[in-house]
């Protein structure tokens, strides 16, 4: 069984919101100083998952990550928790942003890589929310996908998956390979041991650019694309109180309407 696991690297979600700012003029979050990133916390139940596979059917984790060079920290996380091998994909070509993009160098990555059985990663990422890149990907390497995994069960050449709905949860039973994306609902991942942490320091991590992995091109792709990013910035949660005056109710819901109207007119 040849698992790949996908991960990335994030702010800390536990970061004090006094540590958080952007550059509003390039639309970019800026790293705080003195608080390293981490991996994302659903990635890391996607690799719990891996592990148990493991344990239960045999084979091998490959776990990826597509970012800065500074994603070898959670790659070596992940080889703490009983990862078998680790790859990082940087290339300062990349738009990091895209999700289509993003799909595209993943894949890219697998084809170099070979022979794979099964992918998972994280339900979604933590920053950004979006969840669409292990589903794009499937469409790309033209096999099944499930998402919001709770429970995964594989068997012979096909692999059966209890995934959460809103309301309750379905079971699906696909053949592999295939694409999981894993929710939280499957429970929590691991603590690395000591003796986990220490060979994972000595493991050797390879760094793939954009010309290993045949993407050079990546940047330029024709792909749906995700719309442009217009403005990122922090709210403000300043709250002010105004009083509408008016002898009737009839006045003083025509004032209130017009000032909720000017102020919908007036947001960005």
């Amino acid at each position: 069984m040849e698992i790949i696991v996908l991960v990335k690297e994030v702010l800390d979600p536990d970061l004090p919101p006094s540590k958080f700012s952007v550059d509003t003029k390039n639309n970019r979050v800026i790293p705080p100083e003195g608080i390293p990133p981490v991996i994302s916390p659903y990635d890391a139940v996607a690799i719990e998952a891996a592990l148990r596979i493991k344990e239960e059917a045999g084979g091998r984790i490959t776990v990826v990550s597509l970012g800065n060079p500074s994603a070898e920290a959670v790659v070596r996380k992940a080889l703490a928790m009983g990862a078998d091998a680790g790859i990082v994909v940087s290339d300062p070509s990349f738009d990091l942003e895209d999700s289509y993009l993003a799909a595209h160098i993943l894949t890219q990555t697998i084809r170099k890589i070979g022979k794979y059985d099964l992918i998972l990663c994280g339900r979604q990422a933590v920053d950004w929310d979006r969840g669409v890149t292990g589903p794009i990907m499937a469409e790309y390497l033209a096999v099944p996908v499930a998402t919001l995994a709770r429970a995964i069960k594989v068997s012979d050449r096909s692999v059966r998956v209890e995934r959460v709905l809103a309301d309750g949860h379905e079971t699906l039973e696909m053949d592999l390979p295939a694409i999981i994306t894993v929710s939280n609902e499957f429970g929590q991942a691991r603590i690395p041991s000591a003796w986990g942490v220490i060979k994972a320091v000595k493991e050797e991590i390879p760094v793939w650019s954009a010309k290993d992995i045949g993407a050079e091109d990546a940047q330029n792709k024709d792909n749906p694309g995700e719309g442009r990013l217009r403005r990122l910035y922090i709210p403000s949660y300043e709250r002010k109180c105004e009083f509408l005056t008016g002898e009737r109710p009839e006045e003083l819901a025509a004032a209130l309407v017009k000032k909720i109207y000017s102020r919908e007119t007036a947001s960005p």
